[in-house]
């Protein structure tokens, strides 16, 4: 599937909307079909907050929708990000579909555009039965695993109102379980460098951080003659977007992935290097700020704006 996937980012990085839409549309059917659901329904939300598109623009066509139904009833529940999608009347879709995975194929199936001359030549043309979707209809999930090629269709089997508890449960027939996360992330992370978050000015972002947070709220700001204490102090100038934070926030409560931000009381300065966050993981050096991760190493930042900035990012592409 790899190479599926790296297709699949290229599209939500430069195709046309449309094509965008699509791609995510069969990535979530497909971690959905792999019992990837807490995938699924993650990639469709970011999805909704970065192109504010219809969730029906995910399920154009009727296979897309039946199969999104079938999945809500056997989960029990339909997940906020579905809201906008019309309700059906399964037992009307369940004989619609049965019917179609019964139908006979031609072999000019798909050659000729749709459309009434196409389907006259279709039924005059000979048939036979399409065995990839004639597995499903006999509730063989294995089956048709095993036929369903490269790019599967996945509304289909998803669509089956018999076997969709099953994939609810976690049957995963593709074998694509532990791929899903990998799937939703680089789906995801293509998403957000094509729609790139709004985040203002200094207000907005701290106030984007902690909605996304869910956490306690951002201390008061510091007054100009505290800032310009702490720079006497520690014996050098801040860099104005630092100044800016302070303003807006005299500090910052920690996250689960984030250290404590410091405010003008608590900065403190070693060896010319100004200690920013608690633990020491941030560090302001010749104008630049330092990131020191024991796992991913060091990372030097442009300016404490971008730190904050990349910060929101990942929060984003983590909800």
């Amino acid at each position: 599937m790899q190479d599926y996937l790296e297709a699949a980012v290229r599209d939500v990085l430069t195709a046309p909307e449309a094509r965008v839409d699509d791609q995510v549309g069969y990535a979530a059917l497909l971690l959905a079909v792999s019992g990837a659901l807490d995938e699924a329904d993650r990639l469709v939300t970011q999805w909704q907050a970065r192109t504010e598109r219809p969730v029906t623009a995910l399920a154009a066509d009727p296979v897309r929708a039946r199969a999104w139904a079938m999945l809500f009833e056997a989960r029990g529940a339909r997940p906020d990000w579905a809201a906008g999608l019309p309700p059906l009347d399964l037992d009307v879709e369940e004989r619609t579909h049965a019917t179609a995975l019964r139908r006979p194929v031609s072999d000019l199936e798909g050659v000729l555009p749709p459309g009434p001359v196409a389907e006259v030549v279709r039924q005059m043309a000979p048939s036979r039965p399409d065995r990839v979707r004639t597995a499903l209809a006999d509730g063989d999930l294995e089956r048709w695993a095993s036929l369903a090629g490269p790019h599967p269709d996945v509304a289909a089997p998803a669509a089956t109102r018999a076997l969709a508890p099953a994939l609810v449960a976690g049957a995963d027939p593709l074998g694509l379980r532990d791929w899903a996360p990998t799937c939703a992330g680089a789906l995801i992370a293509a998403l957000h460098e094509r729609y790139p978050l709004d985040l203002g000015g200094w207000p907005e972002l701290i106030a984007s951080i902690l909605r996304l947070r869910g956490g306690p709220a951002a201390p008061p700001p510091a007054s100009d003659a505290a800032i310009r204490s702490a720079e006497l102090r520690l014996g050098v100038e801040l860099p104005e977007d630092l100044r800016d934070f302070l303003r807006t926030c005299d500090g910052l409560p920690a996250d689960v992935v984030f250290p404590r931000l410091l405010g003008t009381a608590d900065l403190r300065s070693e060896n010319g290097v100004v200690i920013l966050s608690e633990p020491a993981v941030l560090l302001l050096s010749a104008g630049h700020v330092v990131e020191v991760d024991p796992v991913l190493g060091t990372t030097v930042h442009a300016s404490f704006r971008a730190v904050l900035g990349r910060h929101a990012t990942l929060l984003a592409q983590a909800t």
